[in-house]
């Protein structure tokens, strides 16, 4: 009985040792904790905000600044001996890793879509963010106004904000429309705030920008996910409207700047109203939507270091899915086709789209059968863009791997051959981005590590543009 006893003593203290030493790790692993991902080529953060809720369980959420987003979050956290295990799994992810002795690194791989990428977390006090110098701060030479508008057709208010000359006027003035996606008014993405530095360049230079949360977003109420380019050409109609009953506005002098998709609007608006006096298209497409997923998905993925066997697979699977789209009419079936595609596809490679999980595969599906997907595909914008008469400047970068500049800046000349627009003028500016950086390859990779918001030169040719067009 003796030695019975002596046993399920030292059980218990052995158990209790185990647990004092998990608990002191947790304790240990509360904390900010930074570490990089190296895949093709490409060098990525991840940062852990580590903590305790109020049952005193671990909770984590996860940062890649490189990519400027934010607080995604870990659905569990534990800590097992030395171990470290967290789980992300809205983004298919995982990390696990061990506390090495000292207590300053966690040994371990990121695990994601099917790779096991080696990383060594190691404790910070604060994340490092990425320094933008051309983000202006009040105070400001100019008045800034937040303003709302309604875009009656649609039942819906657009918030934003115009900036203007502090005195003076009327004065001529550009509304901006921003590029895929749902942006607030800043046009803010990966860290960047592009809209915001245009619009103080243009304002200190004596022309008013009016600047707009896209429909859903931010201030302005609607619905985002159900409307297509036409809808987003209805809000822009409404600004202008906004713009023309205000006194302080040159009514003969309204100008649109449109980027990505938002040049893809610009034209849509100008070529149905005689109430704008000139377009700014940066990056703004001539190629149809499908033609420039292609080549997108085929230059960025070749700057990403994918192989070419891969790339190739994807190319294949995506004329697969639009050939289908094309095809398809009712939204069901060809939810349950492009699924299908998907998931027969997956199980016959092992490239970057066979290691998608069935959630990832089902949101793909979903984004393929959106109203806005569907009309963006088969759009083609040469039409259009014939139809404008009032004075153009179509811009793109050299290093645009979204909407390829080379064969988009050949369209825009073929269409103003033809329209005989002799206002218009296509300019292919060397070295920047698809958001108009300085930048080394292209790849959305680099738009949040860059400094630079938008290229100096490409601000100078637009507001010495808009200044020759507006006399």
């Amino acid at each position: 009985m003796k030695n019975y006893r002596t046993f399920l003593f030292l059980v218990a203290l052995f158990t209790l040792l185990l647990s004092s030493h998990a608990m002191a790790a947790e304790r240990k692993i509360a904390g900010l904790w930074q570490g990089s991902v190296s895949f093709q080529g490409m060098s990525l953060r991840l940062v852990f905000h580590i903590d305790r809720d109020s049952t005193g369980s671990l909770k984590a959420t996860l940062d890649s600044p490189d990519q400027a987003v934010k607080g995604i979050p870990v659905s569990h956290a534990e800590v097992r001996g030395d171990s470290l295990f967290l789980d992300v799994t809205v983004i298919a992810g995982s990390f696990l890793g061990t506390l090495q002795p000292g207590d300053s690194v966690v040994s371990g791989s990121w695990r994601q879509g099917g790779m096991a990428l080696p990383v060594e977390l190691r404790p910070i006090l604060a994340v490092s963010e990425i320094n933008h110098p051309q983000e202006p701060k009040p105070p400001y030479p100019y008045l800034a106004e937040d303003v709302t508008y309604e875009n009656r057709s649609a039942g819906i208010t657009l918030a934003g904000t115009l900036t203007k000359p502090a005195s003076g006027g009327p004065f001529p003035t550009v509304l901006l429309i921003t590029g895929s996606g749902p942006q607030n008014r800043d046009e803010e993405l990966f860290g960047q705030k592009p809209f915001l530095v245009i619009a103080d360049y243009l304002t200190r230079r004596g022309i008013a920008v009016l600047r707009v949360d896209d429909r859903g977003t931010g201030k302005s109420t609607g619905v985002f996910g159900t409307a297509t380019s036409v809808e987003f050409a209805g809000d822009v109609k409404a600004g202008v409207a906004y713009l023309k009953s205000r006194d302080d506005i040159d009514k003969k002098h309204i100008g649109l700047i449109g980027h990505s998709e938002g040049g893809l609007i610009a034209p849509m608006v100008a070529s149905e109203s005689k109430d704008i006096a000139f377009i700014i298209l940066m990056a703004g497409p001539s190629l149809r939507g499908d033609q420039i997923l292609m080549l997108q998905d085929s230059l960025i993925s070749s700057a990403m270091g994918t192989p070419s066997e891969s790339i190739s697979r994807e190319l294949q699977l995506n004329r697969q899915l639009f050939a289908l789209e094309e095809a398809g009419s009712d939204t069901a079936k060809l939810h349950a086709d492009i699924r299908r595609a998907l998931e027969e596809s997956a199980g016959k490679d092992t490239s970057t789209v066979g290691k998608m999980t069935s959630e990832q595969i089902e949101a793909m599906a979903k984004q393929f059968v959106s109203p806005w997907f569907r009309f963006f595909i088969s759009y083609d914008p040469i039409p259009t863009l014939e139809k404008v008469a009032c004075p153009v400047l179509a811009l793109d970068g050299s290093k645009d791997l979204q909407v390829p500049a080379e064969q988009n800046i050949r369209g825009m000349e073929r269409a103003f051959a033809k329209s005989g627009n002799t206002r218009a003028k296509a300019m292919l500016l060397p070295g920047l981005n698809h958001l108009f950086q300085k930048a080394e390859t292209g790849s959305p990779t680099e738009y949040a590590k860059i400094e630079e918001t938008v290229n100096p030169e490409a601000l100078k040719t637009m507001g010495d543009w808009i200044e020759e067009n507006v006399k």
